[in-house]
């Protein structure tokens, strides 16, 4: 929200001139780098939450008195606030004691709209931004990756991935002067980022305080790191989970002789498949959500299921927490007060999406044990993952909660309760090793309940592009795993989109086929486009060593799996604007195709570190070089992509794997790529069965034999 008109003009009425308010500052460090201000206008209202987590620890942070200025220091993080009069500043400092961000002359206010009439209010704080800084995450955002001149409302709303909303709203932004600020606000937090004005980023909530923290780790990887730590460490997957997932699509026809028909193609052709999900319709229609097979089309669920286990596939099902009107689940969750209601007590409806449909209150202890009692019913039947779709669409007007809290705060939140509910209900059947979820939604603390995909995208190269900037947004906002759905939602591919859309959806940490009103089968396309799509799933198993250790170092030190270029070569300025191509992992660069005749433009970047050990190779060539700092654009036909080995890395693979699942000691082989350091020599080993575990650690130079030196 702007509040100024151009520089010296606020907006204002007479009244402002009459009374001024005050504004007390709460100084904090909840964890070691990490500095929070609350401002308090009011002190008096009634809070009724909810609050995102944070974890807190003491002893880590001194205050110190000088002249007229206080120095609050935490580990190499300092806020130095004057306070001498009419002189108020705030200036954040790195261990450097460079001027990391702050607050400068007219940047903390109080705006209201009348002086008679009730009103709410926003309190507003304004950061400095320095020369040439650049700002980045916010959530999964589909716009531009450098998040600079924008303005950004963090507000989940199903819009699509073609639009300013998004899915899932973080607010937490990562600066590429080695910082970040979370603010930690559940309700509708406004951005105008260096777009208000030219030197600040302008935060403004609606009420009487804003809180937001500072987050110092000199390098981005540190500050994702803190971050994680503050907010909550991300989860790991089960390694069946990395394999190929194919769906349904949403509203195509489909029946047991379908599916069946679906999977018998896939084996039929070598494509290992890996999850099958039934979208949306496996539940009659109106009904959704009832939790129960349409029986028209599945007259023996449980037997069907037990047919598709001895196939070796685990299942996922589609769900939402919406209870149409013409569920049996209906009138239970009435009867029991199990929804969100109106402020008279009735039950809150909506004809939008489901006929007369309510939504589950997870507030409500009861309600969300009568929700995922449903759904250890499926998982007694043989389902193995959930997808749990919308809770974007959650009311916030004249509406109240089973406990009390805030709707509008509760709108955004409602989606780590929605999801937590699904996951903790797997965890007590399944054990934390064997749960995930496929969430569309999310906030703050949700990377705890994985994995997300980026919802509904269009069958173009644009979308496959914009998808890209949003898992790139996400990953910089506290995430580790994201999806897309591989060859666009909205529309029917081309079969030159949909081959490359397997290449970028294969080198992504989640991979699924899904589409919206028709199939995603690769047959469908052309046989061309099998062959694509069994080359690609098959690498990708090569890859499980490689992927299963970067993903536990990501669960320790929240590095996501797809990183954006200048998260791994924050040294090199030429990484900053970059939003075409990633890292998989530290060791492989990626540079999806996003044109029909296979043109493609990358980047190969430096780092002091890298220079003397060698060059990048292609990974389909290794007598193909790449120098460091340098642009390349080649042609690829649909077997190939730019995929680069970094120099001085060591990457595990095994070209036996049939599944992720299997033994990765058996055909063990490690793709050396130039000189190493004495660091690098020994690789971890994660164990299929139990990704929290490591099974063996190998020593380089110990298994020369299965070793591939470039």
């Amino acid at each position: 929200m702007k509040f100024t008109d151009g520089m010296w003009c606020l907006r204002r009425h007479r009244g402002d001139t009459l009374n001024s308010p005050t504004i007390s500052a709460e100084v904090t460090s909840p964890l070691e780098g990490i500095i929070g201000v609350k401002l308090v206008h009011w002190a008096g209202q009634v809070d009724n939450g909810p609050h995102y987590h944070i974890t807190s620890a003491t002893g880590h942070s001194k205050i110190d008195h000088i002249d007229d200025a206080v120095h609050f220091k935490s580990g190499h993080s300092k806020l130095t606030i004057k306070t001498s009069p009419n002189d108020l500043d705030f200036v954040w400092s790195g261990d450097s004691g460079q001027k990391l961000t702050g607050h400068s002359f007219r940047s903390i206010g109080r705006w209201t709209d009348g002086l008679y009439m009730e009103h709410e209010g926003y309190m507003l704080a304004e950061l400095d931004l320095g020369v040439n800084e650049k700002l980045y995450g916010l959530g999964e955002r589909f716009g531009p990756f450098v998040k600079n001149g924008q303005t950004v409302d963090i507000w989940n709303e199903d819009g699509g991935t073609s639009s300013e909303l998004a899915y899932k709203n973080i607010p937490f932004y990562l600066s590429s002067k080695g910082y970040g600020v979370f603010v930690r606000h559940s309700g509708k937090v406004s951005l105008e980022l260096q777009s208000e004005r030219t030197t600040r980023v302008n935060i403004s909530v609606p009420g009487q305080e804003l809180e937001y923290f500072v987050i110092f780790g000199g390098t981005p990887k540190e500050v994702l790191r803190r971050y994680a730590a503050l907010t909550g460490q991300p989860s790991l997957v089960p390694s069946w989970s990395y394999n190929l997932w194919l769906t349904t699509s949403f509203t195509t026809s489909y029946d047991e002789q379908t599916v069946t028909g679906f999977l018998d193609g896939f084996r039929d052709r070598d494509i290992p498949l890996g999850v099958f999900h039934f979208d949306a319709f496996w539940m009659k229609s109106y009904q959704w959500c009832d939790l129960q097979f349409d029986e028209d089309y599945f007259p023996n669920a449980t037997d069907y299921m037990k047919r598709l286990k001895e196939r070796g596939l685990k299942i996922s099902v589609w769900l939402n927490s919406y209870v149409g009107q013409a569920s049996p689940l209906f009138k239970e969750g009435k009867e029991k007060g199990y929804f969100i209601k109106r402020l008279d007590g009735s039950v809150w409806q909506l004809d939008m999406w489901q006929a007369g449909m309510a939504i589950v209150d997870f507030t409500n202890p009861k309600a969300s044990k009568w929700y995922t009692d449903h759904l250890m019913r499926l998982m007694d039947m043989g389902v193995d993952s959930f997808k749990t779709d919308f809770a974007e669409r959650i009311p916030f007007r004249n509406v109240k909660f089973f406990d009390g809290s805030d709707p509008l705060r509760m709108h955004n939140y409602y989606s780590l309760l929605y999801n937590k509910a699904v996951y903790e209900a797997m965890i007590d059947r399944v054990g934390k090793a064997n749960s995930l979820l496929f969430a569309r939604s999310t906030a703050p603390g949700g990377q705890a309940y994985p994995v997300h995909w980026g919802g509904d995208c269009e069958s173009t190269f644009e979308a496959m592009a914009e998808s890209l900037r949003g898992g790139l947004s996400l990953m910089l906002s506290g995430y580790i795993f994201w999806a897309s759905d591989i060859g666009g939602f909205e529309g029917t591919p081309p079969p030159a989109l949909y081959k490359r859309w397997v290449q970028f959806g294969l080198f992504s940490s989640h991979s699924r086929l899904h589409g919206s009103s028709s199939y995603r089968v690769p047959w469908i396309y052309g046989e061309d486009c099998s062959d694509v799509l069994r080359e690609c799933v098959k690498r990708k198993i090569s890859l499980t060593p490689y992927i299963l250790r970067e993903a536990l170092h990501g669960h320790r030190a929240c590095v996501p799996l797809m990183r954006p270029m200048f998260l791994e070569f924050p040294d090199d300025p030429n990484t900053y604007t970059i939003d075409t191509q990633y890292m998989f992992g530290s060791n492989l660069l990626v540079a999806p195709v996003f044109t029909e005749e296979g043109s493609v433009t990358f980047y190969v970047p430096r780092s002091s570190k890298d220079d003397s050990r060698g060059k990048w190779v292609s990974w389909f060539d290794y007598k193909k070089t790449y120098e460091p700092g340098q642009w390349y654009t080649e042609t690829h036909d649909f077997s190939t992509l730019p995929v680069l080995i970094r120099p001085g890395t060591a990457t595990a693979v095994n070209f036996r794997l049939k599944s992720p699942q299997d033994d990765p000691l058996d055909g063990l082989q490690i793709i050396v790529n130039g000189r190493l350091t004495q660091s690098d020599w020994e690789i971890e080993i994660v164990d299929p069965k139990n990704t929290h575990e490591v099974l063996n650690t190998i020593a380089v130079d110990s298994v020369t034999d299965g070793i591939i030196r470039i």
